[in-house]
């Protein structure tokens, strides 16, 4: 039997082979082959296919994509990029920058004078003080696999969210601040809303938005922070009105 190029198969096949594929072997080793892969790769056909074998996105979608490729890559590469986001390895991967009062401590749900957290997995938080008690972590966005094009040409989203609440008894003062920074460290954006204060007797619930109390009492009477998160987020789509779908 004589041998067949792998490339006289019919293009919806190699197509089809593409799709079982790892995206990043598609790109950095099929894709130089030759020029009918670097072709067939490319096709907006290939990323839409691989979107929804992965189940980002499904048949009945109502929204069409500015770009397959980039959204496959955006929701692959999807998750909490913040490290111990609830205290389950007590303070490991923060860093403390400011340790006020009776300092930083881990404490269990729901804690004196306290209520549950709306999502029943999380079972810790971090405590402050009566001092200013701040706490930080940097991200480094290329060592989580994002490249500088997709960065600076498609610019997604970064989607932060915080968790706070005060102790019913004792109020207390919310900070957060957040800053894109280049690599050689210079602040290219930055988030640093008001703080918020919550004042004593209150009700202790949690709220979804570095902080002390208001009170000034020894102890950990501060702000409780937990389920903290940074996503990239996965949104490139486009209004149904003006968008042609694509096969």
């Amino acid at each position: 039997m004589a041998l067949v190029s792998i490339n006289q198969l019919p293009e919806s096949i190699l197509l089809e082979v593409f799709t079982h594929l790892p995206a990043r072997q598609l790109l950095l080793r099929c894709r130089p082959v030759c020029s009918l892969w670097r072709d067939l790769i490319d096709l907006v056909t290939l990323w839409k296919r691989k979107c929804l074998r992965e189940g980002y996105v499904t048949e009945d979608r109502d929204q069409c994509v500015a770009d397959w490729k980039v959204f496959y890559f955006l929701c692959s590469l999807r998750r909490n990029l913040l490290r111990n986001p609830c205290a389950e390895e007590d303070m490991r991967s923060w860093k403390i920058d400011s340790n006020g009062g009776d300092q930083w401590k881990v404490e269990s749900l729901p804690g004196a004078h306290g209520t549950d957290f709306p999502d029943p997995k999380v079972k810790k938080y971090f405590a402050t003080s009566y001092e200013m008690c701040l706490k930080s972590q940097m991200i480094d966005l290329k060592a989580e696999g994002y490249w500088e094009e997709l960065l600076d040409k498609f610019r997604p989203d970064i989607v932060v969210k915080d968790w706070f609440a005060a102790r019913a008894d004792c109020g207390c003062t919310y900070h957060i601040r957040v800053q894109l920074a280049s690599a050689n460290y210079i602040v290219l954006a930055s988030f640093e809303p008001p703080p918020m204060t919550v004042h004593q007797w209150n009700d202790a619930r949690w709220t979804e938005h570095g902080g002390k109390d208001t009170q000034f009492w020894a102890g950990w009477y501060g702000p409780r922070v937990t389920n903290s998160s940074i996503v990239i987020s996965h949104s490139m789509t486009r209004s149904p009105a003006p968008c042609v779908a694509q096969p």
